[in-house]
């Protein structure tokens, strides 16, 4: 007869993908893992697999409650150039924010850590920031054809630029304690939009 299960799997991944985003994947022992999921080795391998396999899940877990309303606010109906400049803005302000700095952006922290020699990881990297990017080439094409954007723009080389800045204001917004440097960032490259 098999056992049932004595915790929550749900929640055990939701605990790991914390701890990896707090600590980052090769701070984090397997013995890291027990003692913050508060569930044995056994139990771990049994329903996650090895320690890199439940990375990948949580950064598949984080993928799927991120930020989802990313998309709704570069989508909506109306000028798309306001809401450019407030994703990138509440980027700057999320990355200046001590609550939120030091933990940055567990996508943007595995890019650093792991995807220069990590295949999956890699993958997962790109499709999240295409996740960012994509809806910024819209909506900066959709402000073009609405006559918010000159025309000699380029609406795919400004989005992978927003885009660009967006990340490196993670970074550096995670390592420094002045907020203004990132938001000084940001409003620089939005003047870029006029």
């Amino acid at each position: 007869m098999a056992r049932t299960k004595e915790f929550d799997p749900e929640a055990a991944l939701q605990s790991a993908l914390e701890l990896f985003w707090q600590r980052g994947y090769e701070a984090t022992s397997m013995a890291d893992l027990v003692d913050y999921l508060g569930i044995g080795r056994a139990s771990i391998y049994a329903t996650f697999g090895s320690k890199h396999e439940l990375y990948l899940k949580a950064m598949d877990r984080y993928a799927e409650t991120r930020d989802p309303s990313l998309l709704a606010e570069l989508s909506q109906p109306g000028p798309a150039l306001p809401a450019v400049r407030a994703v990138v803005r509440r980027f700057a302000e999320e990355a200046a924010s001590p609550e939120r700095r030091l933990a940055g952006c567990l996508v943007t922290n595995t890019a650093a850590e792991l995807a220069p020699h990590d295949r999956a990881a890699a993958r997962r990297v790109e499709l999240s920031w295409d996740h960012v990017e994509t809806p910024l080439h819209s909506a900066l094409i959709r402000a073009q054809a609405q006559g918010e954007l000159p025309e000699d723009r380029d609406p795919r080389a400004l989005a992978r630029m927003l885009f660009v800045l967006m990340q490196g204001l993670r970074v550096v917004g995670k390592a420094s304690d002045d907020p203004a440097r990132v938001r000084d960032a940001a409003e620089q490259a939005l003047a870029l939009l006029d």
